[in-house]
């Protein structure tokens, strides 16, 4: 069995994919926290904005950034990039369902137990599809026990994720939850790779695939942009407690209108209607004059 190396970078490679996961947590919470006070499209627009935030940087980022970390000895590793492309995808994709379930079901424990359960197995599947993507001169198994409880780390962290999505609001809270989020995922993603056996094989032919550097850059640049972009538009947008005024005041206005209407509406007396209109008799010449 070849020796694998999850650290070779040394702490550089974990300290930096847990400072990803917790700067897409903590953004991804203050979207959510806008999306609690938005209502119809504008909350939708949130809740894809935190999709975007915890799938995207705080899951799928830490995965790839810590494989950068990831070597066999004896194997060169190369990247599938249209599986790698997909694993981002999903990450994304299942955190925003979790998200509208969660939001939509109004924070109660069946949907937040059921989109738990699906944002875990489906973030547990991100992470096997991206390590499906490395492709190397050697075979791969898996430890049935220690993928379970990978599994079982993702359903719980997704779980406790969610609920924090439905009630973290305020910086000093939104920063601890953050955190505590970005320990769960990095422990799923390096309990996952404990799991692996890596055996290896003689083969002829080339590694075809990228290299984990190729992507870095182009990825760094995406993320950024994309981060920055959701970070003003959570900063320059009003805060939820102002937004919740605001929605407070349009309603008691609306309410005022329509009561002053109805009490105008009943105080105004009938109209009576308007004698009708008759023409003067025109004298006939069988009138009889009068005297």
């Amino acid at each position: 069995m070849s020796h694998v190396d999850h650290f070779s970078s040394g702490l550089l490679t974990p300290l930096l994919a847990y400072l990803m996961s917790g700067v897409g947590c903590m953004l991804g919470l203050m979207l959510t926290a806008k999306a609690r006070a938005a209502e119809g499209a504008a909350r939708a627009r949130w809740l894809i904005g935190g999709a975007l935030s915890i799938g995207g940087t705080g899951i799928w980022v830490m995965h790839f950034v810590a494989m950068t970390g990831f070597s066999v000895a004896g194997a060169q590793i190369r990247y599938d990039v249209l599986l790698t492309v997909c694993s981002a995808v999903l990450a994304i994709v299942v955190v925003g369902l979790g998200l509208f379930v969660v939001s939509f079901g109004r924070a109660k424990a069946l949907p937040l137990l059921g989109g738990g359960l699906l944002t875990g197995l489906g973030v547990a599947g991100m992470h096997y599809l991206g390590m499906a993507a490395m492709n190397m001169s050697a075979s791969v198994s898996y430890d049935p026990a220690i993928v379970g409880a990978s599994v079982a780390i993702a359903v719980v962290a997704s779980t406790v994720a969610l609920w924090f999505t439905a009630r973290v609001s305020g910086v000093p809270a939104t920063a601890g939850a953050g955190l505590i989020m970005a320990v769960a995922v990095c422990g799923m993603h390096y309990t996952g790779m404990f799991a692996m056996e890596v055996r290896p094989k003689v083969s002829l032919v080339p590694i075809e695939g990228a290299r984990g550097v190729d992507f870095l850059l182009p990825l760094l640049a995406v993320v950024s942009l994309v981060t920055l972009g959701l970070l003003l538009a959570a900063i320059l947008s009003p805060s939820e407690r102002e937004m919740k005024v605001d929605a407070e005041l349009m309603a008691r206005l609306e309410e005022h209108q329509t009561g002053s209407f109805a009490a105008i509406t009943q105080a105004a007396p009938p109209v009576p209607a308007a004698p009708p209109v008759t023409e003067p008799r025109r004298p006939s010449l069988f009138d009889t004059p009068e005297r």
